[in-house]
């Protein structure tokens, strides 16, 4: 069991810049279209979260509808937040480094 869990830990670090890319870009999407999908089409977002590409399950979307924005978020990794703003659609948040 604890060689699994080296090997893994191994792996997770040799791969992590790609790990860490594709989460960033998979919740920067996630965020964008399923804001559009709940401020500018109107649909619930459970509705929305079909929409999701397949490869996305760990991908968790939240609302805050006074905010009107959604927030995706990978576990441990990344988060990205979307909002709507009248006249320009759903924008990204800035990003911070």
């Amino acid at each position: 069991m604890l060689l699994l869990v080296t090997v893994l830990a191994v792996a997770a670090w040799a791969y992590r810049a790609p790990i860490t890319g594709y989460a960033g870009a998979g919740t920067a999407y996630s965020a964008r279209v399923a804001c559009s999908c709940r401020f500018v089409a109107g649909r619930s977002l459970e509705d929305c979260k079909k929409d999701k590409l397949p490869g996305m399950e760990l991908v968790t979307l939240s609302e805050d509808e006074e905010a009107k924005s959604v927030t995706a978020r990978f576990p441990l990794i990344s988060a990205d937040t979307a909002t709507y703003r009248k006249g320009y659609g759903c924008v990204m948040e800035t990003w911070e480094d």
